[in-house]
């Protein structure tokens, strides 16, 4: 399987960022990067990235940075994913927004590898695209709440 790529880890740990702070108000480039530990110079590539594509906006001035144009509950993490990554399929003919078939296909409509990586596909999407910011959000707060957000802390039960 593929992996994401760092710039949409960072990508995805500014947008959260910012969905903890919605409504607040613009956050600077340089508080975000020093709070989230992210290379300034790459966060101002993916910030305006995003940007570029309506999910953030910014200020400019005294009090200007970066905040989420819309609520974080409007916010899929598939869709982050996708204006940062691309198709969400580990295949081209297996994509349903950039579908190719394989050069070396004979049957596209009955090839067993496309098949299956229309499933992983599909498996992928439908918890990319119906968890939203708002819901990642609630999740870490609860992992947080139960001990969780340190899988390296130690339990001892005596």
């Amino acid at each position: 399987m593929r992996t994401i790529s760092k710039k949409t880890q960072y990508g995805l740990k500014a947008m959260q960022a910012l969905g903890r702070h919605y409504q607040e108000g613009p956050i600077l480039i340089g508080t975000l990067a020093r709070e989230e530990t992210i290379p300034i110079k790459f966060l101002e590539v993916i910030l305006l990235e995003l940007r570029n594509h309506g999910v953030l906006e910014s200020k400019l001035g005294r009090k200007g940075g970066y905040f989420l144009s819309r609520p974080p509950s409007t916010i899929t993490i598939g869709s982050i994913i996708r204006l940062m990554e691309g198709p969400l399929a580990p295949l081209p003919c297996a994509s349903e927004t950039a579908y190719r078939p394989c050069e070396e296909c004979p049957d596209v409509e009955n090839c067993g590898t496309r098949i299956i990586m229309r499933q992983v596909r599909d498996a992928v999407a439908e918890v990319l695209d119906r968890t939203t910011l708002a819901d990642l959000l609630q999740m870490v707060e609860s992992a947080k709440q139960a001990g969780l957000a340190n899988p390296d802390a130690l339990m001892y039960h005596i």
